[in-house]
């Protein structure tokens, strides 16, 4: 690869936090959040020559073919592209740094209630300082020992993962990479985040006396129109789990406009 530094550590029987996230930054060339077309090739490439070289044995076969048993065995979502958490159980990450948070992140009702306490002013945002406290909280609910050392190195590689323009705050669904994909009802939002006009607009119908919030009701039928609307196919099982993973958000059955913008806006609001 000619013009690009060697990928570090793919040869390593076991990667620190911080390792893994080179890594990941090396392959995901572009930044956007996974590893596709040809930055995945390059990956696979880099990653066969590094086993080999590590005595690895690796299986025969040609490349296509090899590539496409990679893609089945780790692609969990199918979608073609690997992401943090895909690859967070390719490489042998020391006590599997991300698979620790989505073993204690039950499921994304929980993460969502550990966000509500840390964004305390429901800007969609947690501050870095507030971050730290966010992570303990996952860590004790799994009844993960952990040091302060530890967390501080968590708390860090996280940092570095996902405050890409460096201004000590952290959104909402960067930080929800975390949850395991199929838990991550968040990333189901992703190809129709609606704009702050939309947004009002679909909220102010919904919210018929004004009164400025919405309740699991209605929220289920915002969510309904929101998937016909996107001609997405949406099961009842999966309403049910994403309107409960929304209303965790909300405060004695009161889902907020601020609260439900967060989730469903492009941009979290100013």
């Amino acid at each position: 690869m000619a013009g690009q530094q060697q990928p570090p550590y793919l040869h390593l029987a076991e990667l620190s936090a911080s390792q893994f996230l080179d890594i990941w930054k090396h392959f995901d060339a572009d930044g956007n959040g996974y590893i596709e077309g040809k930055e995945l090739e390059n990956f696979f490439q880099e990653l066969e020559s590094a086993r080999k070289g590590a005595g690895m044995e690796t299986k025969s076969g040609s490349f296509g073919e090899k590539m496409k048993e990679f893609m089945q065995k780790y692609d969990k979502n199918a979608d073609g592209k690997i992401e943090m958490a895909e690859l967070a159980q390719i490489l042998p990450t020391e006590e599997n740094f991300l698979l620790c948070f989505r073993q204690h992140v039950g499921s994304s009702a929980e993460f969502m209630e550990a966000w509500r306490k840390y964004d305390t002013d429901r800007s969609g945002y947690i501050e870095a300082n507030e971050l730290k406290g966010f992570l303990s909280d996952l860590l004790k609910k799994a009844n993960r020992p952990y040091d302060e050392p530890k967390l501080q190195e968590y708390t860090q590689t996280i940092l570095r993962m996902f405050d890409l323009n460096g201004d000590g705050k952290l959104g909402l669904s960067e930080m929800s990479r975390l949850l395991p994909v199929q838990e991550n009802f968040l990333l189901k939002f992703q190809g129709m985040k609606l704009t702050a006009e939309e947004f009002n607009a679909i909220f102010t119908f919904y919210d018929k006396d004004g009164s400025g919030y919405i309740d699991e009701n209605e929220l289920d039928a915002l969510l309904k129109d929101l998937y016909e609307k996107n001609k997405k196919e949406m099961n009842i099982q999966n309403l049910t789990s994403y309107r409960k993973s929304v209303m965790s958000l909300a405060e004695a059955g009161k889902l907020y406009r601020k609260d439900l913008e967060i989730v469903l806006c492009s941009e979290p609001p100013m």
